[in-house]
């Protein structure tokens, strides 16, 4: 996806097709959101028009929508629709998000260059609480995002960096692929301490997942471990305590 776009001076309608960025836009100017995708589901009361799916998003219905700018993500979007935005005369602004850092720059440029507008607290909240050096290990850890076949999180993503910074290590963090499919024996045997089973993509739930790693399964936010967005300002203390890392309160 190229990732140079001409934008109106003001920027006044704008269409997200990632559920991040859609809570990220919601959250700070709410009356420019004209549309998102179904899959958009923070905040939770979000009344704007909804065009599909990320991967499988109305265009016509955008186009019509008159959008000044519409949000994609390089890994959650799809080229062809970029593409027929951008010949439909539809202006696109793409994010690339592979660590927290990348998130956290992104949004801020998101929002002080597309969006002329100044980095919202809870940006800069997010920022203080996850920037900065990165803990020794205490756990290593497995991340499933679907099974049958089971697939894992692996290199080159904004979840296996979260993790780094509250102190956990992915198994798979060296993996050729990003989310590579992987034998469920292999899991098992893989040395993690932990297994982590998000609520998204798959929804993982107490009884389906967990009972294949007996005493290592954890069940948390998948909002809390991919989505970047003002889940970031509580991320950290969200994900510790569900993975067992502190005490619940």
């Amino acid at each position: 996806m190229s990732l140079e776009v001409t934008l109106p001076r003001k920027v006044r309608r704008v269409v997200s097709l990632v559920p991040s960025i859609t809570e990220a836009v919601a959250a700070t100017a709410p009356d420019l959101l004209i549309g998102a995708t179904t899959w958009c589901t923070h905040p939770p009361d979000l009344d704007v028009e909804r065009v599909r799916g990320t991967k499988n998003p109305d265009v016509r219905r955008i186009v019509e929508l008159a959008p000044d700018v519409v949000l994609l993500n390089k890994e959650e979007n799809r080229e062809l629709d970029h593409q027929r935005l951008r010949k439909a005369g539809i202006a696109v602004w793409v994010t690339v998000i592979e660590d927290v850092d990348s998130a956290l720059r992104s949004l801020a440029r998101l929002f002080t260059a597309a969006l002329d507008l100044p980095v919202p607290p809870w940006l800069t909240t997010a920022t203080e609480r996850l920037g900065g050096g990165v803990p020794e290990p205490v756990a290593r850890a497995v991340v499933c995002v679907w099974r049958d076949p089971w697939m894992v999180v692996g290199s080159n993503n904004f979840a296996t960096d979260l993790l780094r910074r509250i102190g956990v290590e992915n198994v798979y963090a060296n993996h050729d692929g990003r989310y590579p499919q992987m034998p469920l024996e292999d899991i098992k045997t893989s040395g993690a301490d932990l297994v982590v089973l998000p609520d998204e993509p798959y929804e993982f739930t107490t009884e389906d997942g967990p009972e294949e790693f007996p005493g290592r399964a954890r069940l948390v936010s998948g909002r809390s471990l991919t989505w970047y967005g003002p889940s970031l300002v509580d991320a950290r203390d969200t994900l510790s305590r569900q993975l067992g890392l502190v005490p619940e309160a």
